[in-house]
């Protein structure tokens, strides 16, 4: 055991990794900005797409550049037949394992595959962007035995999604919802997965495995699995009257009510009020009011812990807009995979940028200096 005194930080809470240009967080005041722009103005008026262009490239496009941006997504929206292959050979799995394995795969067949330079990268995560809805919907409908149905080019991201999730063309007020949704799953600094990425960058790995890692670690519950866990309890709850001796029961036998609280956010997370209205519309359309209702007696029954700084955050309320939405629930965290793609890509170009092997310390609290016995006298 070594006797050094030494201070740790679990977690790396509250250490500074890196300088950053891709968002700014101000966990007590509640603010989140992509680049500069604020959450509430970006899930307000702008599109994913614009919002991806901006986090690839500093800068809000102008008409003629997001036109061709989008049409760059478009055009790179199918996949190559041999990740159907993939896709076909772990149709059985999960979708987050299916979701790794494809991804790792599609680096074999991309044409920039050996070129590490940041255009590379950036072709790279606008070609994932793309490419995840259309795999994550042909592992659900091979794992169904059905035939996968082909991305629509005239349509949004969050509206081809959408298309290949129902077979049909959402109306344009279901799609903003799913855009809206997209957008403040973007990017959130240096969380789990993002830095993940950021350490299998700091190998100098290629773009995809970092992508594959990012992948892997969203995959874990603690990180991407909220929104599933928010929507089970709902149903658990059943109704909306139920909600409080629920809460109640759960927090008395020392559990913890899933959707609230935040490692970063002391506030309310400033994401959640983009989804709360999006889920009150959508439940009443759908002839389904009890679970906006639910939801919201969940927040009632949890107001007295307002003051200690737990509050709701964004998986509160977008699990229950994927159940209306008709999206299986373990397709909730690949959905927010396909929102966080060019977070991902930003982080890793940034790592890139200023590349150094990320190499913490462990304190070793172990015997030291034992002495070694054979086998044959143990």
């Amino acid at each position: 055991m070594t006797t050094e005194q030494v201070t740790l930080h679990r977690g790396l809470q509250d250490v500074y990794l890196d300088r950053t240009e891709t968002s700014f967080i101000d966990g007590k005041a509640g603010v989140l900005e992509y680049r500069g722009y604020s959450i509430h103005d970006l899930a307000g008026r702008s599109t994913f797409e614009e919002t991806a262009y901006l986090l690839l490239n500093g800068e809000l496009p102008g008409k003629d550049q997001l036109a061709e941006f989008d049409a760059q997504l478009k055009a790179s929206r199918q996949v190559p037949p041999q990740v159907y292959d993939v896709i076909r050979a772990v149709q059985n799995a999960h979708p987050m394992d299916a979701l790794r394995t494809a991804a790792s795969a599609a680096a074999v067949f991309d044409p920039d595959r050996h070129d590490n330079s940041d255009a590379a990268n950036l072709r790279k995560g606008i070609r994932l962007t793309a490419q995840f809805p259309t795999i994550v919907m042909a592992h659900n409908a091979m794992r169904q035995g059905k035939k996968p149905v082909p991305p629509d080019l005239k349509l949004s991201h969050a509206a081809n999604f959408l298309y290949m999730l129902n077979g049909e063309a959402p109306t344009p007020d279901t799609a903003r919802l799913l855009d809206k949704d997209f957008i403040i799953h973007a990017e959130h600094g240096v969380n789990a997965s993002s830095f993940t990425a950021r350490v299998v960058t700091g190998t100098s790995a290629d773009f995809h495995s970092s992508i594959t890692a990012a992948v892997a670690a969203l995959s874990g519950p603690a990180h991407g699995g909220a929104a599933e866990d928010v929507m089970n309890m709902a149903i658990e709850i059943g109704e909306p009257e139920r909600a409080a001796d629920y809460v109640k029961d759960l927090l008395a036998r020392g559990g913890r009510v899933t959707g609230f609280g935040h490692r970063v956010y002391r506030v309310e997370d400033p994401r959640a009020r983009h989804l709360r209205e999006g889920v009150q519309r959508l439940s009443e359309e759908r002839g389904e009011p009890k679970w906006f209702a639910i939801l919201e007696a969940v927040v009632q029954a949890m107001q007295p812990y307002a003051r200690r700084g737990i509050h709701v955050n964004v998986d509160f309320y977008a699990g229950a807009i994927y159940h209306l939405l008709g999206v299986p629930h373990d397709l909730f965290v690949p959905v927010f995979a396909l929102g966080r793609v060019p977070g991902w890509t930003a982080q890793i170009a940034e790592q890139f940028k200023h590349n150094i092997l990320i190499r913490p310390l462990l304190q070793y609290v172990g015997p030291r200096e034992r002495d070694y016995v054979p086998i044959s006298q143990r």
